[in-house]
């Protein structure tokens, strides 16, 4: 392709709109245009990049046994009614009503639809295991798009739905949609990790994330030195005391003491004279309805992906001061569990505290002397702390590092949660009717191409791994006007398209400078220049975008050069 001819409108300037680094070079480079907010038309290089992901994708899937379809993006309400997800989903669901005044939403996933399609079309157990996937847009009404492609309203995904006839069939189709995820992203090009997740509004019993390793995400990684133990902060877990309460300490009496003033875990040990561990830090939130008071270690945080799953509810809310003194005249700072009237859930550390702190419920009053079981009652106890990096693995016991990620890929074990709602079943061997056993597995086909920007990139641009690029190779004629070395470029042009090279043509009457400037930021892997050294010596001068390396080669040698690196960059 001729960049003469391509629609590629690069830009120096960094736009202002523009917070991460995947989305400044992506307005810079030309490869996407902003319709709306979290709402981007692909440019032409940025579809090539786009369509480069959905290969693999594709070529995946189809190698682990899928079955492509196409489903509507536009969906009834009536199947989100049936799954209960109508209200469940939250405002991230945009709903509307067609002219006949019925619901409908645009789907920003596809379960109910998928689950319709098994029970209309899957009869009996001898059609199944049957996994179909799709590549197409979503749309989730974000209440903040940021970040580009990384977080935007409509986007580009892959969904795939596995129905099995039992939990042994549904494990290995797990297994297969792990091995083929991790074979895309490997081939990729990226930097990436498997990880224990939460399931979130998709449901389902157990699921892991594939994060890309990147200073830039959103979610925190939480790795072992020891041991391939990996997992989200919101789900992993910490590692039970040993023991509870040491026996040999003496229980003190409940006291209650005046602590003017003293709302922070931090003043109220001061003020005190205790170590933050000793206190109990009690936080209230709104759990499905109903207000619940979580409790913690002083110096621990509350992890409420945790809260929600002890407690079984669809979500947890955090509560401002203000809301929880209107609610229930309780003033925050000074809450405790002591006649707290109040659901009441602790973390494990908390029922091995002796002689705690804790609020008095009063405003400027806390309780000295405060143990578990005998001065309060805790209806669950259980993991509910946000761990630390002083924190044990909980597979090895070896020491543990965070890092940040963007999540790309996330595969879920949803067992008959849809199958039982909507009704889907099958015939089993002695005829009776058994609702499907389901796996959701999702890949963000548009927010890889940010993520490995993200992972890819120095200061003059983007650093493509090759299975992405837009193209293999940039050539530059630094002299469309001199006929040598436009001779020169045309014929090797034509050699490397010949031989199936994806090359971009630079023919453009531009300064060079200019042109070595798009070509860093474009971050195409090799760049062929056709220039002075060719004009002096006859070299045409090779250089490679992510080392920098620069050789300089004979005309005729070019080719298979060429040809060489790019196989050894894919691994053939």
């Amino acid at each position: 392709m001729r960049y003469s001819q391509m629609l590629l409108p690069t830009t120096r300037e960094t736009p202002a709109e523009a917070e991460v680094i995947s989305h400044q070079l992506l307005l810079r480079g030309g490869f996407i245009r902003k319709l709306s907010a979290g709402v981007y038309t692909f440019l032409p290089l940025g579809l090539m990049t786009l369509q480069k992901v959905t290969a693999i994708v594709r070529e995946e899937m189809n190698r682990a046994g899928a079955l492509e379809v196409l489903m509507p993006m536009v969906q009834p309400g009536d199947l989100w009614m049936e799954s209960g997800r109508w209200q469940q989903y939250g405002p991230e669901l945009l709903r509307f009503r067609d002219r006949n005044d019925r619901d409908c939403c645009l789907g920003p996933t596809h379960e109910e639809v998928v689950t319709d399609i098994a029970r209309r079309e899957l009869q009996s157990y001898r059609q199944l295991p049957v996994n179909l996937y799709q590549i197409q847009t979503k749309y989730r009404d974000e209440i903040r798009p940021r970040f580009g492609l990384m977080r935007g309203r409509e986007f580009v995904m892959k969904d795939a739905y596995s129905f099995d006839a039992d939990d042994e069939g549904a494990a290995a189709s797990y297994e297969r949609m792990r091995v083929a995820y991790n074979r895309v992203f490997s081939r990729c090009g990226l930097d990436f990790r498997m990880v224990e997740a939460d399931s979130g509004s998709i449901g389902g019993s157990y699921s892991h994330e594939f994060m890309v390793l990147a200073e830039t995400g959103e979610d925190t990684l939480v790795l072992c030195h020891n041991c391939s133990y990996a997992s989200n902060v919101e789900k992993a877990v910490v590692k039970t005391p040993a023991a509870g309460p040491d026996p040999a300490v003496e229980l003190e009496e409940l006291r209650k003491v005046e602590t003017p003033g003293q709302k922070r875990v931090e003043s109220v040990a001061e003020f005190l004279k205790v170590p933050p561990q000793q206190i109990i830090k009690t936080m209230v939130y709104m759990a499905d309805e109903e207000f619940v008071a979580a409790l913690v270690r002083g110096d621990r945080e509350v992890q409420t992906v945790k809260l929600k799953n002890l407690l079984g509810v669809s979500e947890v809310e955090s509560l401002t001061e203000d809301q929880v003194w209107a609610a229930q005249r309780l003033p925050v700072g000074y809450i405790g569990p002591v006649d707290l009237p109040l659901r009441v859930v602790a973390d494990n550390e908390v029922m091995a505290i002796v002689n705690a702190v804790a609020g008095a419920n009063e405003k400027g009053f806390h309780y000295q002397g405060v143990n578990p079981s005998r001065d309060f009652s805790v209806q669950i106890v259980g993991d509910l702390r946000e761990i630390a990096e002083d924190d044990s693995c909980p597979l090895c016991g070896g020491s543990l590092y965070f890092k940040e990620g963007i999540e790309v890929g996330h595969i879920f074990k949803l067992g008959t949660k849809y199958s039982e709602a909507m009704e889907a079943t099958f015939q089993d061997s002695e005829g009776q009717q058994q609702p499907f056993i389901m796996g959701c597995y999702g890949i963000g086909v548009s927010r890889i191409v940010a993520a490995a920007i993200e992972q890819n990139h120095d200061a003059n641009g983007i650093i493509f791994p090759l299975p992405l690029a837009p193209f293999q190779v940039i050539l530059l004629n630094l002299g469309p006007n001199e006929e040598d070395l436009s001779a020169a470029a045309d014929s090797l042009y034509q050699e490397l398209s010949a031989a199936g090279v994806e090359v971009l043509y630079d023919d453009r009457d531009e300064r060079p400078g200019s042109k070595f400037n798009d070509a860093d930021l474009l971050g195409i892997p090799f760049r062929l220049t056709v220039g002075k050294t060719f004009k002096k010596k006859g070299k045409i001068e090779l250089r490679e975008r992510r080392s920098g390396e620069t050789v300089l080669l004979a005309a005729e040698e070019t080719l298979a050069e060429v040809q060489a690196r790019i196989q050894s960059a894919l691994g053939l």
